[in-house]
């Protein structure tokens, strides 16, 4: 039944606004017409630059932390990015970590409490942009343990804001981040693979570094907010002008 539903409605689509480009593959795979205008653009608009930028500096040999930003969705395997934390422990025991929107939900305080990772686990309740921008200043890695996925804001918001980023394997992410490059691609479903991921960029400053720099370029080209909604504007008035 999806299946008949979403061929009807690509089939009758005028134009597909999407924030990856595997999305407007997958749409055309289903029935949009190629002569049909598609966009991709972030889904809330963009990394607003005023708000998400790096910190003047960060300190050498300051104690890694490391920020989940994604809360709580069925998408996200946050079961395995907790169980990754006493395996990043093990080898690094001043390691921080920092969970967005999670505060007093039972199933992460029964993960924690299980763990036994109290010590290195903060629980943040939902923050403002401004506030949200601080915390990934403080932070040198941003984790995003998503199994399936479009571009998700955040991971952005935690690149512009130089974090590091290590995120699941996963089509759309690979349109933002190389491997080895600007970021670190894992297994979202395997706790040892998210933990070297984040052992790996802890050890390699000289990597997070340099990926800070791609980062900050790859961001002003292309997720930055004014550039981005200039686009959507003219898209949108191109499509009302054509229908």
């Amino acid at each position: 039944l999806m299946k008949h539903y979403t061929r009807k409605a690509m089939t009758v689509t005028h134009a597909l606004h999407a924030d990856c480009e595997r999305d407007i593959r997958l749409a055309r795979e289903w029935g949009l017409s190629v002569d049909k205008p598609t966009l991709v653009t972030p889904g809330n608009g963009g990394v607003r630059s005023d708000v998400f930028y790096p910190p003047a500096s960060r300190e050498p040999g300051k104690e890694p932390v490391i920020i989940n930003p994604r809360g709580f969705r069925a998408y996200v395997n946050n079961a395995a990015f907790f169980k990754a934390i006493p395996l990043v422990l093990e080898k690094r025991a001043d390691a921080k970590f920092i969970c967005s929107s999670m505060a007093g939900e039972s199933q992460a305080l029964q993960w924690i409490q299980e763990l036994k990772i109290e010590h290195a686990v903060q629980l943040n309740p939902p923050l403002s942009h401004a506030q949200m921008a601080e915390t990934f200043r403080g932070a040198q890695i941003v984790v995003s343990p998503a199994i399936h996925d479009g571009t998700p804001n955040s991971l952005l918001e935690g690149m512009a804001c130089g974090c590091f980023p290590i995120a699941g394997d996963l089509e759309s992410i690979r349109e933002w981040i190389t491997h080895g490059q600007n970021g670190l691609l894992v297994n979202p479903n395997d706790p040892q693979s998210i933990a070297d991921g984040i052992l790996l960029a802890i050890q390699r400053e000289d990597l997070r570094h340099e990926a800070a720099g791609l980062n900050a370029n790859i961001i002003s080209a292309r997720a930055e907010y004014g550039m981005n909604m200039k686009k959507v504007g003219e898209f949108y008035r191109t499509v009302i002008g054509n229908w």
